[in-house]
């Protein structure tokens, strides 16, 4: 059995991405109908600074099809609360709208930010409050995190650590500690070597039957979906299975 290869950006809600992503005119209600109708999972952006409720993630789901997934970048204060002194309190609150989003749900990204060297204790407690039945993805971004120790916890826990490349540290390594990898492509520019690059790493673990999603930035005029597309277009034999096109309005 192989993995499934999902691939997106940081949010879809972007007007300007026409006329080189979007056709001209899309109305900003029907762009994640539009966006779902070409790619495949999204991070969602906006859940990083303000919580959401059950139904705006019903009134999500709603609007794609079978196959596509969400990723939601939970809430930052949230985050640091549930990392810090009250992860029995606060992670069920954080987590509670995912729910709504039904079969649609791909991973919640939990990010730990760069001023938060590492701590075995704490991630600990993170861990052994966390939903098993929501795939978590922790974006630590201190080097001080990428440690086989972490990796440990990590992989017993099931969650992933998260791949992050950036202008400043390109080519990371892809360390697996859960069943799906997951990659956060940063860097300003990619090419077609870049994108050869990433699928020839990403096909083992596909073909080993981990999932993979994979995330470029947003930018302001629509180039990034479009390295999404390309890069599902190199791997095309693990696309999701489920092809129906994008639901209308509810």
């Amino acid at each position: 059995m192989t993995g499934t290869l999902r691939t997106g950006t940081s949010g879809f809600g972007y007007p300007a991405w026409a006329p080189a992503f979007y056709a001209p005119g899309t109305p900003r209600a029907e762009l994640l109908v539009a966006y779902a109708a070409r790619l495949s999972a999204v991070e969602l952006s906006g859940t990083y600074y303000r919580h959401f409720s059950d139904a705006q993630a019903a009134a999500w789901a709603a609007r794609v099809p079978p196959g596509f997934r969400f990723a939601v970048k939970l809430l930052r204060t949230g985050s640091l609360r549930a990392y810090g002194a009250d992860p029995g309190g606060t992670i069920p609150w954080l987590t509670s709208p995912l729910g709504a989003l039904g079969g649609h749900l791909g991973a919640a990204l939990l990010r730990i930010p760069a001023d938060r060297a590492r701590d075995d204790d704490r991630l600990d407690r993170l861990l052994a409050a966390w939903p098993p039945a929501i795939p978590l993805a922790l974006e630590a971004q201190d080097a001080s995190w990428h440690v086989d120790e972490t990796h440990a916890r990590l992989r017993a826990a099931g969650a992933a650590l998260v791949v992050t490349e950036t202008d400043d540290a390109p080519d990371p390594p892809v360390t697996v500690t859960a069943p799906f990898v997951y990659l956060r492509l940063r860097r300003s520019l990619y090419g077609r070597a870049d994108l050869d690059a990433w699928a020839a790493r990403l096909e083992p673990f596909l073909a080993d039957g981990r999932d993979a999603y994979v995330f470029f930035r947003h930018d302001e005029h629509g180039a990034t979906p479009r390295l999404a597309a390309a890069l599902a277009a190199q791997l095309p034999q693990f696309a999701p299975a489920e092809t129906a096109g994008p639901r209308g309005a509810r």
